[in-house]
């Protein structure tokens, strides 16, 4: 039987690493995230884990690389300043190769910003954000449940994949409280890493953790190897939801505490006898950019919703390739539409001037 609990998100998260088998938390506070921090603190003393509250954002990344580098479930989070400033770090466990899961709760920006829900970091995560070509994998929940179930799935993947994956949520769903079930959450046994810096054990020599190549045909071939790891990756582990998308004459794509407005304003025009199916990518990379083509054979229009200025737009009009109009409507700096407001949208797309 479901055992479900209230939880706020951000607390969620932390409890559902922990079944994860993440031992070793580094973390800095900073809003709208520090009661992920606040909860390992107390949590990781009670079950015999590593908590540490860094003395920076900087520190913290790094201390993830040598943990993951010893072989260890480690995670960190932080905010959008705060990811910022550990891009140097990802880029090198990116470069090593080390499993890792980052959290990040965003808020509104650039610079300080504010507090407030925010979905302006999607360029950052999805493309780098850190010097390189390197990949994230990139998660996106959109409920309390989700963030505990993805959270799960981020350890899982990062392990498989040796990749930092991010799960990226926003302030709303950090802060909203809703009902979990932790106890139906399913996970893998923590697999076995014989690459991992632990001593040598009675090998003859020792495993090196590094991103240094200095011979330029050393280098050119570890990226060709992380290339072929990514599209791997890309193969496999796009996930998405799509709802209505079948006979939808216009389909909004939206992600996150997004996708629940969109839903609710899909729900509205569905009511008045319109075409409307929503897309949401799960993946925000790999991106879902195959299923988009493939719904721009058959669909008129497409509608972005995002909490930016439009950024995931971008991936939309690369994957519909201008086989069809892609429209966007954001808010910014903490605003979060209504359902009413992007259901105006979507009578304006489909009976305002021109019409669908």
């Amino acid at each position: 039987m479901a055992e479900k609990i209230l939880m706020k998100g951000n607390e969620a998260i932390g409890e559902a690493a922990i079944i994860a088998g993440c031992r070793h938390y580094f973390g800095y506070p900073i809003t709208p995230q520090t009661e992920l921090t606040e909860y390992m603190s107390k949590r990781m003393s009670n079950i015999g884990g590593v908590f540490v509250q860094a003395e920076s954002e900087v520190a913290a990344i790094n201390m993830v690389y040598g943990a993951a580098g010893a072989g260890a479930r480690a995670m960190t989070s932080s905010s959008s300043p705060g990811i910022s400033l550990k891009q140097e770090g990802i880029s090198y466990i990116a470069g090593a190769e080390l499993p890792c899961v980052i959290v990040n709760i965003m808020r509104g920006g650039p610079g300080l910003g504010s507090i407030q829900p925010s979905q302006c970091d999607y360029f950052q995560a999805t493309k780098g954000g850190g010097h390189g070509d390197y990949r994230n994998i990139v998660l996106a929940p959109n409920s309390v449940q989700e963030l505990a179930d993805i959270t799960v799935l981020s350890f899982e993947l990062a392990d498989e994949y040796r990749n930092p994956v991010m799960l990226l949520g926003d302030g709303a769903l950090g802060q909203m409280m809703e009902p979990v079930d932790l106890t139906m959450i399913k996970t893998k046994n923590i697999v076995s890493k014989p690459w991992a810096a632990t001593g040598l054990r009675g090998r003859k020599d020792p495993n090196i953790i590094n991103s240094l190549h200095l011979k330029p045909e050393n280098l050119e071939k570890h990226n060709i190897h992380l290339q072929e790891k990514y599209k791997e990756i890309r193969s496999k582990e796009v996930r998405y939801e799509a709802i209505n998308t079948e006979d939808a004459e216009l389909i909004m794509i939206a992600y996150g505490i997004t996708s629940r407005i969109a839903r609710s304003a899909m729900d509205m025009a569905r009511n008045k006898g319109m075409k409307v199916g929503l897309l949401r990518p799960i993946t925000l990379w790999p991106f879902p950019e195959l299923v988009i083509s493939k719904l721009a054979i058959r669909a008129q229009a497409f509608l972005t919703v995002e909490l930016s200025a439009g950024q995931m737009v971008e991936d939309v009009r690369l994957a519909v390739n201008g086989a069809k109009p892609v429209y966007f409507y954001g808010r910014m700096g903490g605003m979060m539409p209504s359902p009413k407001e992007i259901y105006e949208q979507i009578v304006n797309i489909m009976y305002g001037k021109g019409g669908l």
